[in-house]
């Protein structure tokens, strides 16, 4: 997946930085949006993500997970970026769209109505100094870079919240080393949809 630069109008955009403000559910710093992958609670997306940078080092996959501030789980991560997977420049979006995905099947109905509002404007993180996940302001009117998160999650908007297409489930991505704990990263499937086939199950055995 490449991702260039590309440059923005501040007026005819949405913007989210603060997740306290409107649009905040769309940052991976969001609390209230927890997952469970292999059946391991993980309190955000940020966290999830940075775990994913070290496959080789549960140990280290483990401290960023027990930290509840996304924020700190960032922070910890930061400590051990020489460890980082050595294909991570070439995989990191298609793990953050993955990550995106497993935050969208486990909490459809909070997320996708935050996605939903963004109505089919363009969507830009606004940030300091990232120009790489976010844009920055080059003046009061523009923003410019390459906003790689706002742009998958514009994808994310096209593929499900705007079909009304919910998911059910979240394949790995089929990429090496894909794991979490030391163990391959399963197939990851919303509460619900667990809940329904459990019961389905017991029912044509009863």
């Amino acid at each position: 997946m490449k991702i260039t630069d590309r440059t923005y109008n501040k007026a005819e955009v949405v913007v989210f930085r603060s997740t306290k403000a409107k649009f905040g559910g769309l940052s991976n710093m969001a609390g209230g949006y927890s997952l469970r992958v292999n059946d391991i609670i993980i309190p955000s997306a940020e966290a999830l993500y940075q775990a994913c940078r070290y496959p080789l080092f549960p140990s280290y996959q483990q401290e960023i997970i027990e930290q509840n501030s996304p924020m700190t789980a960032k922070m910890i991560s930061r400590k051990y970026l020489k460890y980082t997977r050595q294909d991570w420049e070439v995989v990191k979006y298609s793990i953050m769209y993955w990550v995106l995905k497993v935050k969208l099947s486990q909490n459809f109905n909070e997320f996708s109505k935050v996605i939903e509002a963004t109505q089919s404007k363009p969507i830009v993180e606004l940030s300091n100094k990232d120009k790489d996940w976010a844009a920055i302001e080059i003046d009061k009117n523009t923003l410019v870079g390459k906003n790689a998160l706002g742009r998958l999650l514009m994808q994310l908007r096209e593929e499900y919240v705007f079909n009304n297409n919910s998911i059910e489930c979240v394949q790995p991505l089929d990429i090496f080393g894909f794991l979490l704990y030391g163990s391959q990263i399963e197939t990851v499937c919303n509460p619900a949809f667990e809940f329904e086939k459990d019961l389905l199950f017991d029912l044509d055995f009863a």
